[in-house]
């Protein structure tokens, strides 16, 4: 599995999903969607537009922007 997050400096709801998939065991790669412009420009492709981080895609596919039940971020 590929897992990507989109993330910003500080972002409570990115710590949290980061907790999520370390506790879990799954390898991600984190990109900064904020001082990044190209990752920015990659995330909104994936996300609609949607400038919710974290946003998550897995295996290529959008999964969600946000993190937490209701997703929040």
């Amino acid at each position: 599995m590929s897992l990507v997050i989109y993330t910003k400096p500080n972002c409570p709801y990115c710590d949290k999903a980061r907790a999520y998939y370390n506790e879990k065991g799954i390898e991600f790669t984190e990109y900064d969607a904020q001082n990044d412009k190209e990752r920015q420009a990659e995330m909104l492709e994936y996300s609609a537009g949607d400038l919710v981080v974290p946003c998550i895609v897995e295996n290529g596919e959008y999964i969600q922007s946000g993190f937490g039940d209701p997703p929040r971020g």
